[in-house]
């Protein structure tokens, strides 16, 4: 394993994770409506089920996708019917007073079998697999490389959420705010249909 791969894994790695996409749209969205602190178990969730992800493809499933078009397909579809749910249970939360007694946020186990539905999180692990994983020493360091990288960065959306609490008091600007999050969600999965 030569530093220079591993530098650029850790790019890689940074900058597929800090780029929008369903987990970062998410994970605002739960810090704007339930605060940091009960948001901690998505952001678990979403890095180590990453993590973990990225670990199991590695062992041979990332071969059985990519050489199975109708399972890619069949996929590109769960997801995107997964992903309009999620953007429907934004788009309708409750206000964060009503939130707290009304709704939770998504938790550890949720969050990381999303991993398995959301289509950029497919296309991260695919990539770094065939690019890194043979000079980085294997499948494992990869997996290890993005839960300690995408942690940080998962943890700075939803800070990001939650440090709008206060302008979306306002169960007006909260509706719009969770529209908005809901329709980004959406236009996340738009390169994947398309």
């Amino acid at each position: 394993m030569t530093a220079e791969i591993l530098f650029a894994l850790t790019g890689f790695s940074l900058v597929t994770s800090a780029t929008p996409g369903p987990n970062n749209m998410m994970l605002m969205a739960s810090g704007a409506n339930f605060g940091l602190r009960r948001t901690v178990p998505h952001m678990l969730g979403v890095s180590l089920g990453f993590g973990a992800m990225v670990a199991i493809l590695g062992l041979g499933l990332d071969r059985i996708v990519r050489d199975n078009p109708a399972v890619a397909e069949a996929m590109k579809w769960a997801s995107l019917a997964y992903v309009l749910w999620l953007a429907w249970k934004i788009a309708t939360a409750a206000p964060p007073s009503q939130a707290e007694a009304a709704g939770r946020p998504l938790g550890f186990w949720a969050a990381a079998a999303f991993q398995w539905v959301n289509p950029k999180a497919w296309a991260m692990a695919l990539g770094a697999l065939s690019a890194y994983a043979a000079g980085v020493g294997g499948p494992l360091v990869v997996a290890v490389v993005f839960a300690v990288v995408n942690l940080p960065v998962v943890a700075a959306w939803a800070a990001a959420g939650h440090g709008m609490r206060g302008l979306l008091a306002h169960p007006a600007r909260l509706r719009v705010f969770n529209a908005v999050m809901a329709a980004l969600l959406v236009l996340s999965m738009l390169p994947v249909v398309l």
